[in-house]
């Protein structure tokens, strides 16, 4: 909205009329004390804002669709200048798996590879821990002060001091379950590539492995044992395509693709030929439904321009009609 009507103030300003059009009534703006405060908690704690657009907003996350507008980040910003390749993987993981996950983020420092992961249980840990002196950063479904689990305050903490915490939630923010997917995309949109090193079907590492690949980054995974459960979804991102990881030798080939192949940053917002405001929102309500769908499939669908499509979703969503889901789909919510 920035892009589109030149400063704040006009996006601002623009609100109620954009939420008539999609056909409800003007949301309630973040109002101006509460904001204040956030700020000054966020300064107290230490941290800092990143803003999408700006130059310290990490490059490849910023080519997602649905990348965050707002990051609120603690630690070595400049890692956010190297190139970085996330692990995740299962909470309840064996002890192998978190050994040479340890192994592997090591590895990978020892090659100026910064190591992204979720702070979560197993397999995060045990990333985070291999990369901590070498370059590493966590992603939380909370807020930027909050420690969850609770037993990784300290390894937290000393993020703070020797890596990089990313949160998308406003500090104090408890995380829940509907936070985590949207931690993952920022987990999977931030780095080159993704090694799943030991996850079950249906697990939340495998979700942080298909919006990689949605994103067009690498897939990548370490095979295990067909008799243990938790090796199962690796097995199957294999059979799917994933390139099999044996070692950070492996994760380094898969990622270091020559320069004519690197996808460029994303280009400022130019006005275009639209069609009528009022035609493309009819046409993008009618191909939504309450199943969710690929924003670029109603770009496609819709014949109509990327902004003209972008700004109808804009004025359903202002009229609280639309929901938005991890992957950059939306659905239509239900009257």
């Amino acid at each position: 909205m920035i892009a589109r009507f030149g400063s704040p103030a006009a996006a601002l300003a623009a609100v109620p009329d954009l939420a008539r059009r999609g056909g409800g009534k003007a949301p309630t703006l973040y109002p101006r004390d509460q904001a204040q405060r956030e700020l000054a908690r966020v300064d107290k704690l230490g941290a800092r804002f990143l803003a999408l657009g700006q130059g310290l907003y990490p490059r490849l996350l910023a080519e997602l669709e649905d990348a965050p507008p707002l990051l609120t980040a603690k630690g070595n910003l400049a890692l956010l200048d190297r190139q970085a390749v996330a692990i995740v993987g299962a909470r309840n993981a064996s002890a192998a798996a978190c050994r040479f996950a340890r192994g592997l983020a090591y590895d990978l420092g020892q090659n100026d590879v910064v190591v992204v992961s979720g702070l979560a249980r197993g397999i995060d840990s045990a990333a985070h821990d291999g990369a901590l002196d070498t370059g590493t950063v966590g992603v939380v479904a909370g807020g930027i002060d909050i420690f969850y689990p609770p037993e990784n305050q300290d390894r937290q903490t000393a993020m703070y001091e020797r890596g990089l915490v990313l949160a998308e939630m406003p500090p104090g923010t408890e995380p829940r379950a509907r936070h985590f997917p949207y931690r993952n995309r920022i987990i999977a949109g931030i780095a080159s590539g993704t090694v799943v090193v030991e996850a079950a079907p249906k697990s939340g590492s495998l979700i942080t492995a298909r919006l990689a690949a949605e994103a067009g980054r690498e897939v990548m995974a370490v095979p295990g044992s067909p008799l243990d459960p938790r090796a199962q979804g690796c097995n199957q991102l294999i059979r799917d395509g994933a390139t099999l990881i044996q070692s950070a030798a492996d994760v380094i080939e898969a990622i270091r693709l020559p320069a004519s192949s690197v996808r460029a940053g994303p280009t400022p917002y130019e006005p275009a030929a639209e069609m009528n405001g009022d035609d493309a929102l009819g046409v993008v309500e009618e191909l939504l439904g309450p199943s969710p769908v690929p924003v670029d499939e109603i770009i496609r669908l819709s014949g109509a321009p990327a902004g003209a499509v972008q700004m109808a979703l804009l004025e359903l969503d202002l009229a609280g009609r639309l929901d938005r889901h991890a992957g950059n789909k939306v659905s239509l919510r239900p009257a």
